[in-house]
């Protein structure tokens, strides 16, 4: 065999192997970012569950919490209030008019109820809201009020603390771990949306 030939079949096999390594590390990046997303929708979807229930909490109680404790036995035990309102206008003798307001109990349903409504919260367990996805750990909760123009407003933030995404991890990551609510203003919007 002469030395060309030799050479040709080592390239060849240099070539095959890189081909393949290529072919490899592409494929592995294509199936790492399907993961991560399938992931982070799962979180997504826990993060609005949470954001729904904090939503009751606030209409129940007249505040959010910042104790799981409390928001999962509120979610398995709570009620809402079905309150009719209505207002009575009278014209008065002199021109004026006189308005009255009733407010009427009608009843209660139970929070599970309300919130269950959707089918994306069939398959969720109230025991284990406080767990982010695949990761064991607890979301990070806060519940408080701030001063926004002289007005006491209440504020809460849900922050996934073991993002799986490695660009939403550490202090200078551009898009920031996945959240619902904020800390500083007034939302209950998440910052994927």
């Amino acid at each position: 065999m002469s030395l060309t030939k030799i050479l040709t079949y080592v390239f060849l096999a240099i070539a095959i192997g890189i081909a393949y390594y290529l072919f490899d590390r592409i494929k592995f990046s294509i199936e790492e970012e399907e993961r991560i997303a399938q992931i982070e929708s799962q979180v997504i979807d826990k993060l609005k569950f949470i954001r729904d229930a904090e939503l009751l909490y606030k209409e129940a109680n007249g505040q959010y919490t910042s104790d799981w404790n409390k928001l999962i036995d509120f979610l398995d035990t709570g009620k809402l209030y079905i309150v009719q309102r209505r207002e009575i206008t009278k014209l008065l003798d002199y021109g004026a008019e006189e308005t009255t307001i009733e407010i009427d109990t009608l009843g209660s349903i139970p929070v599970r109820d309300t919130l269950y409504h959707t089918a994306i919260y069939d398959n969720f367990k109230i025991e284990s809201i406080a767990t982010i996805p695949h990761s064991g750990k607890q979301f990070d909760i806060f519940a408080d009020k701030i001063s926004r123009n002289n007005v006491e407003v209440d504020v809460f933030e849900v922050v996934d603390v073991a993002p799986v995404n490695p660009a939403r991890r550490g202090e200078e990551s551009i898009k920031g771990p996945l959240r619902v609510g904020s800390r500083t203003e007034v939302t209950t919007g998440g910052n994927w949306e």
